[in-house]
C-alpha cells in the first residue's frame, strides 16, 4: 500500500475546487477566459469550420449536447487530476519527512481514530529531538536486506473518512518458508536470571490479610518483593504449590490421558481457553501445511464449558475440534471463570515445560495468520523474546482503573484497593519520563513468548498479581514489568494494537451471539422497465391537464428526461 488513497481524495477535492476555471482544448489546459474569446470571434469559427468539425471535441459537443459535453469534461478533469495528485502523494511517501511528520503513535491515532496524550506527548518529543526519520517505519532489527526493511504504513486517511474506532493496519509478514528459516538456532539469553525454580507446598496457609489461594500459595508480601530482586538463581511462587507436578492434584487438574503428552517437547505451540461456557470455539485460518504438522493448538476448558459442547455435538472420544485439541480441566481454583483463565493464559511454561515459543489468545478470538509468521514479526525480527499489543486507547493504569470501574468489570473497591497500593509502592500516572516505554496498559488478550527463565519469571509474578489482587491483569502490567526492567537489561515489545489485529479477529462471546435476532433477508427487486410501448403510442399527442397539476407535471417531466439522458449517456 503506497498512500493512494490520499492521491484520490486530494486530487479529487483539487479538481472539483479548479475545475470551474479550466476547461480542455487541444491537448492542452485552458483557462475558460481564453476560450471565451475563441467563441467571441466569428470570423474564425467560420473560416475553420470544416476543421473544427472533423475535431473529436466538436463531434461530441453536437452530438452529446451541451450539458452531457460539460459533465464529460468534469469526468476527465477528474481524471487527470487524480492521477496527478496520486503522483504527487506517492513522491512525498518517500520521502523521509513523511515518516518524520506522523509518527507511531500518531499512526495509532489515525487508524484507530483515538486522541491521547501519549500522541502529543511523542510528537513534542520528536519536535525537541529533530524528528526520528525512521520512527514510522516498520521497525526492523535483522538489517536493511530484511524483505520487509523498507515497510511503511499507509498515510492516514483524511479526518472525514476516518472510521470510528479500533481497526486493523498492514503487518509486513514473511512469506512462511522464509520465517521458518528465520527461526534462531538456539534460545535467546536470559539477563542475569539462568535457573528459577517453583515454590512447593502441600499445606500452603493465609498468613497475611491479603488475597491469595491455596493454588497460588499465598506468598507474603516479604517473599513478593524479593521476587522482584533479580538473581541468577531463584525460587518463586508460580501457582501449581501442591502435587507432584502441574496438573496432578494441584487443583487445575488434566486428564491422566493427557499429561504424557503435555511434557512433551514442541518448538511452538498455540494456546486458548473457555471457561464458564462464555465463547465459542474459532476455528483458525490461513496455517500453513508445516504449522498444522509441527504446531499444535491446544484449547483448554471446564466441565461447564465441556458438558455444553458434548450436549450440541460437538465434542467427541477424539477431543479435536478442527485443529484444537481440547485439553478438559478438573477441579479449577477460582470461582470466577475469568480468574481460571488467567492459569494457562500466564502459566503456560509451567503446563508445558518443555517448548520454545508460545502464541496465546483468548477463546474469543480468531487466529488467521500462520503463527511462524507472526513469531517472525514480532519476536524473532526484533530481538525480542515477549510481545504484547498496548491497548489501542488507554496508556495510563489511573485511567485503565477508572474505564474498569464504568464498565463494572470488577466490584470498584477491589480496583481502588489494587491502585492504591501499586500508588504506594511509587507508580505514577504515565508522562514523558517513562519514554522509551510507550504505554503502562496492554491489551492482554494476546501474548507472544519465548520460553526463557527472564520471561517465565515476568509471568509467574504478573499470575502473582492477579491471584493477590484483581483478575484485571492490565492493572498488574506495568508494574511488575517496570520492576525486572528496573533491575536487568530486559525489554517487551509493545506494539500497536492494530497491528494485533490484523492476525486475530475479535468474535462475540457466546451469550452475545445466541441473543442475537437472526439477520433479516433484503428482498432486492429490479427496477422497472420504461413502457417503450406506450410512450411511442402516445408520442405527439398532448396529455390534457389542469390548472396546478399541469404546471408541476411539466417541471417534472422536463427533470425526468434530463435526468434519462444523462443516465443513458453514461
Amino acid at each position: 500500500m503506497t498512500g493512494g488513497s490520499l492521491g484520490i481524495h486530494a486530487g479529487s477535492y483539487g479538481s472539483l475546487l479548479n475545475i470551474k476555471n479550466v476547461i480542455a482544448g487541444g491537448g492542452r489546459l485552458l483557462h475558460s477566459k481564453s476560450f471565451g474569446s475563441v467563441r467571441k470571434n466569428p470570423i474564425i469559427m467560420l473560416s475553420g469550420s470544416r476543421e473544427k468539425e472533423r475535431s473529436l471535441p466538436s463531434i461530441w459537443y453536437r452530438y452529446l449536447g451541451r450539458r452531457n459535453f460539460s459533465m464529460l469534461l468534469l469526468v476527465a478533469f477528474s481524471v487527470l487530476f487524480f492521477v496527478l495528485g496520486s503522483f504527487v502523494v506517492n513522491k512525498e511517501s518517500n520521502s523521509p519527512n513523511v515518516d518524520q511528520r506522523i509518527g507511531t503513535m500518531s499512526m495509532a491515532h489515525y487508524i484507530n481514530a483515538t486522541r491521547n496524550e501519549a500522541s502529543r506527548i511523542l510528537g513534542r518529543r520528536n519536535r525537541q529531538k529533530g524528528g526520528d526519520g525512521n520512527r514510522f517505519q516498520a521497525s526492523v532489527s535483522k538489517g536493511a536486506n530484511h524483505p520487509c526493511a523498507n515497510f511503511t504504513f499507509p498515510p492516514p486517511p483524511p479526518p472525514h473518512l476516518r472510521r470510528i474506532g479500533p481497526r486493523p493496519c498492514p503487518v509486513c509478514y514473511l512469506p512462511v518458508d522464509q520465517a521458518i528459516a528465520s527461526m534462531p538456532s538456539s534460545p535467546s539469553e536470559s539477563p542475569v536470571l539462568h535457573n528459577l525454580t517453583y515454590v512447593h507446598d502441600e499445606n500452603p496457609i493465609k498468613t497475611e490479610p491479603h488475597g491469595g489461594s491455596d493454588f497460588g500459595g499465598y506468598p507474603s508480601l516479604k517473599q513478593r518483593n524479593d521476587s522482584f530482586d533479580i538473581k541468577e538463581s531463584m525460587v518463586v511462587h508460580c501457582g501449581f504449590v501442591k502435587g507432584s507436578k502441574p496438573g496432578h492434584q494441584t487443583g487445575f487438574d488434566f486428564d491422566e490421558s493427557d499429561l504424557a503428552g503435555l511434557q512433551q517437547f514442541h518448538e511452538i505451540i498455540v494456546a486458548s481457553a473457555i471457561f464458564g461456557n462464555y465463547d465459542l470455539i474459532q476455528q483458525p485460518r490461513n496455517i500453513s501445511e508445516e504449522a498444522k504438522r509441527n504446531v499444535p493448538f491446544y484449547m483448554f476448558i471446564d466441565e461447564e464449558t465441556e458438558a455444553y459442547m458434548k450436549n450440541r455435538s460437538m465434542l467427541d472420544s477424539s477431543k479435536r475440534v478442527g485443529l484444537w485439541r481440547i485439553i478438559v480441566i478438573h477441579n479449577v481454583p477460582y470461582s470466577d471463570a475469568r480468574r481460571n483463565g488467567k492459569v494457562p493464559k500466564l502459566l503456560l511454561h509451567r503446563i508445558f515445560p518443555n517448548i520454545r515459543y508460545s502464541i496465546w489468545i483468548d477463546g474469543k478470538l480468531q487466529l488467521v495468520v500462520d503463527p511462524y509468521q507472526i513469531l517472525e514479526r514480532f519476536l524473532w525480527r526484533q530481538n525480542a523474546n515477549f510481545a504484547i499489543s498496548r491497548h489501542y486507547r488507554r496508556f495510563d493504569v489511573f485511567v485503565e482503573a477508572e474505564a474498569n470501574k464504568a464498565a463494572g468489570k470488577y466490584d470498584n473497591s477491589s480496583i481502588d484497593a489494587q491502585v492504591d497500593f501499586y500508588r504506594t509502592e511509587g507508580l505514577t500516572p504515565y508522562s514523558e519520563a517513562k519514554l522509551p516505554i510507550i504505554s503502562d496498559v496492554p491489551e492482554g488478550c494476546v501474548l507472544i513468548k519465548e520460553h526463557i527463565p527472564i520471561t517465565n519469571l515476568f509471568t509467574c509474578l504478573w499470575f502473582n498479581e492477579v491471584d493477590r489482587f484483581t483478575s484485571r491483569d492490565q492493572l498488574s502490567f506495568g508494574m511488575v514489568r517496570d520492576k525486572i526492567m528496573a533491575k536487568v537489561n530486559w525489554h517487551i515489545n509493545m506494539f500497536l494494537d492494530c497491528e494485533r489485529r490484523n492476525f486475530v479477529i475479535q468474535a462475540y462471546h457466546r451469550d452475545l451471539l445466541e441473543h442475537m435476532p437472526p439477520p433479516v433477508a433484503v428482498i432486492r427487486h429490479p427496477p422497472a422497465l420504461p413502457n417503450i410501448i406506450t410512450r411511442e403510442r402516445n408520442q405527439g399527442k398532448k396529455i390534457p391537464r389542469h390548472g396546478k397539476d399541469r404546471r408541476s407535471g411539466s417541471r417534472h417531466h422536463h427533470k425526468a428526461s434530463a435526468g434519462n439522458r444523462e443516465s443513458n449517456f453514461f
